[in-house]
C-alpha cells in the first residue's frame, strides 16, 4: 500500500451508545495517480470516543465483487 491511496465516503452512522458509533464507508483503493487498484470495499468501523477522542476499536471489510 506504500505507493497507493484510498478514498472513502461515509454512508451511514448509527449510534450504539452516546460514546460509541458503527460507521459504514465505500472505500475505494488507488494508485498515486488516481487509478482504482482492484475492487472497491464496504468497510464497517466500530468508534469508541475515548478521553475525548474518537478512536477505532474495531473493523471489518467487505469486498465488493463484479457480477
Amino acid at each position: 500500500m506504500r505507493d497507493s491511496t484510498a478514498t472513502y465516503e461515509v454512508v451511514d452512522v448509527l449510534f450504539i451508545r452516546p460514546d460509541v458509533a458503527a460507521v459504514k464507508v465505500h472505500a475505494q483503493y488507488l494508485t498515486l495517480d488516481g487509478r482504482p487498484i482492484g475492487n472497491p470495499g464496504t468497510p464497517l468501523y466500530v468508534m469508541a470516543k475515548e478521553a475525548g477522542r474518537r478512536l477505532l476499536v474495531a473493523c471489518q471489510n467487505t469486498e465488493i465483487l463484479d457480477g
